[in-house]
């Protein structure tokens, strides 16, 4: 899943220069906040949506009214629980950036990208590695 647009207002794009590091303190520190307001947001959204279903339980005489609750319900629960499987991605990523490792691809090693990490922060793949895995995925799908 990309970052969220509206994320992407809280937080800028980080501006580095061009002899910097790759992953130097103000790279970590850019993507530490991102995650976190990211993570943030994200629970947030899962405590709306808890309330909101509480606030609009309600026992519908009508079967018609009823199933239409429980379907928006269902989808909510479904949207929340990718959300919840997001959030897990985004605290695996804080633990990398803690560990040193964030930034660089889990299966090359070599370094994923400022542009593709703030496309997707949760990316664990360069850009070469991802689409082979993908081209694996398609062969034995």
């Amino acid at each position: 899943m990309d970052i969220d647009k509206q994320l992407l207002n809280k937080v800028e794009p980080y501006q580095g220069s061009a002899d910097e590091e790759f992953m130097c303190e103000p790279q970590q520190k850019h993507f530490h906040q991102l995650l976190t307001t990211w993570k943030n947001e994200l629970m947030s959204e899962v405590d709306r949506t808890v309330h909101h279903m509480q606030d609009d339980a309600a026992n519908f005489p009508d079967p018609n009214d009823r199933a239409t609750q429980e379907t928006e319900f269902s989808l909510e629960l479904r949207t929340r629980d990718r959300e919840r499987k997001l959030i897990k991605k985004i605290e695996e990523a804080l633990r990398t950036l803690e560990n040193g490792d964030y930034g660089f691809c889990e299966s090359c090693g070599i370094d994923i990208g400022i542009r593709r990490l703030e496309a997707r922060p949760t990316a664990t793949l360069c850009i070469d590695c991802k689409t082979l895995e993908e081209i694996r995925e398609k062969q034995m799908g």
